[in-house]
Formats: structure tokens, C-alpha cells, sequence
């Protein structure tokens, strides 16, 4: 990042500078679902960084890891749906988080950290920065991903 002043006024904006992005890999193992989906939201937008500007995107690419493993608290996982509709008549689906568990657990992070972020052009750049995998190795070995622990 490099400040650089506008000579017009007093304020000062950060210059983007796309290489100095971290990595960071998150495991999953016994997390709870929200909790977690914090963490992630406020990595992907850069908010642990000081340089941190809401008009421009300064986030962090996150690995999560043993997604298949996260759990909801209290009854959550036999009574919460994710609704879903197809824009057809009658095309309303519900599923539990139960099935979703099951058949789409990274769905159901990905939607977690998605309704965390801000709603605007931004937040389609910052959800493609969050990677997931079911196991507990994943692809991008070569960033140098740090560890981070999250407490829940």
C-alpha cells in the first residue's frame, strides 16, 4: 500500500496494490457456522488491515478447510431452511440445513459469509477471493497461506 495525498484537499487515500493481498487458511473442524462466517467476512474485506477504506477493495484471500465438519448451535441444524425460489409459479424450494449439511456444505458457508458483506458491486470481487474444500488438504500450497485460529 502507498498513501499518497490529493492535492486538492487534506484527505489522504490509499493506493491498491493487487500483490499485497495475504493468504490465510482457516480449518473448519468443529467451528461454529457463524462464528466463523465473521472471521471470513472481515478478512475478505480488508477490515484487520490499518490502510482499511471502504471505497476500495483491500481484502485477503481465505482457505477454509473441513468444511464438511462446521456445526450450528442449538436445534438450528433440524429446524432452519434455506429458501430458495426458481422466479417460476410455484417454484418455492425449502431445505433444511440438515440435507444441506450433508449435500452442499460449502453452500451453506459461502451463503454465511455472501449475507455478511456489504451489498454492492465490491462484494462479487470479494466472495471470489474464498476458497473451500471438504478435506483437509487444499490446492494453493504455493501462496504461503498463514494459519488462523478462530476462536468459537
Amino acid at each position: 500500500m502507498v498513501l499518497q495525498t490529493v492535492t486538492s484537499s487534506k484527505s489522504t487515500f490509499c493506493k491498491t496494490n493487487p500483490h499485497a493481498r495475504s493468504w490465510y487458511v482457516v480449518d473448519g473442524k468443529d467451528q461454529v457456522l457463524g462464528r466463523l462466517s465473521t472471521s471470513i467476512a472481515m478478512l475478505l474485506m480488508g477490515k484487520n488491515k490499518p490502510t482499511y477504506t471502504s471505497s476500495q477493495d483491500l481484502g485477503n484471500f481465505v482457505i477454509v478447510v473441513n468444511v464438511d465438519k462446521l456445526r450450528l448451535t442449538g436445534n438450528k441444524v433440524g429446524q432452519k431452511h434455506f429458501f430458495h425460489h426458481t422466479q417460476y409459479p410455484g417454484g418455492a424450494r425449502l431445505t433444511s440445513y440438515q440435507e444441506l449439511i450433508k449435500e452442499k456444505p460449502e453452500r451453506m458457508l459461502y451463503l454465511s459469509v455472501k449475507r455478511m458483506l456489504p451489498k454492492n458491486k465490491m462484494s462479487s470481487r470479494q466472495i471470489l477471493r474464498l476458497k473451500m474444500y471438504k478435506g483437509s488438504t487444499h490446492p494453493h500450497a504455493v501462496q504461503n497461506p498463514v494459519k488462523l485460529e478462530v476462536i468459537s
